[in-house]
């Protein structure tokens, strides 16, 4: 069942939040969510969601890293300061991996790179909703993708880095002093030893392992 946001109070049911200003990506989540019966309500802004969460509120919220006005890393800072707590999913760009990076060091539980694999959403959201020790499975997901990483050479990690810093080959290149045949080199060995399948997988693994710089 999808329900829309607006000035009814939060109760006790589980109910996935989703904010982003998106119209088309709102309204595709709620519709993804509502084939698994999931309740959700939508927001536009960060703002609007604030003023509708309290503490105690349960369910999750699955928000846009980077949103005109209040950010989702802002967001995620004034539900701490106001000792709300709940599991958050961030979503974003390519480009704005920098600040889920630090939304992901500031308590965020997951991330999910755009365009993302509607399955893949589901399985977080459903895994956010139906945990019950959420730090516990922050730690198994943080060491299980930590041991992926583990084989990279020295200058697999320098490289890996700067692709986290969303460089392109040509730049990578310049700061390493190497070809850019080399790094990309590099890139495939990376991607085959974390077992990634394409960028935004990498992405979202080094992420997960609490690495990322």
């Amino acid at each position: 069942m999808v329900l829309p946001a607006g000035d009814q109070a939060m109760n006790s049911t589980a109910i996935v939040h989703i904010v982003d200003d998106d119209e088309a990506i709102r309204e595709g989540l709620c519709a993804l969510l509502g084939t698994v019966a999931v309740e959700a309500r939508a927001y536009a802004t960060a703002t609007a969601f604030l003023e509708s969460a309290s503490p105690g509120m349960n369910g999750c919220l699955v928000v846009d890293v980077r949103m005109p006005g209040m950010s989702g890393l802002e967001l995620q800072q004034a539900l701490k300061q106001r000792g709300i707590e709940i599991p958050i999913i961030v979503i974003s760009g390519h480009g704005d991996v920098p600040m889920a990076v630090r939304a992901m060091k500031a308590g965020a539980i997951d991330f999910l790179l755009k365009p993302f694999n509607e399955q893949d959403l589901l399985d977080r959201v459903l895994d956010a909703l139906n945990s019950n020790d959420q730090e516990s499975r922050r730690a198994r997901v943080r060491q299980e993708a930590a041991a992926r990483f583990a084989s990279l050479t020295p200058r697999e990690l320098q490289v890996l880095t700067r692709i986290m810093a969303c460089q392109h080959s040509k730049s990578i290149a310049f700061d390493l002093h190497i070809s850019e045949k080399t790094v990309d080199v590099h890139r495939y060995n990376i991607m085959h030893k974390t077992g990634t399948r394409n960028l935004s997988e990498l992405v979202q693994l080094r992420l997960m392992s609490g690495d990322a710089p």
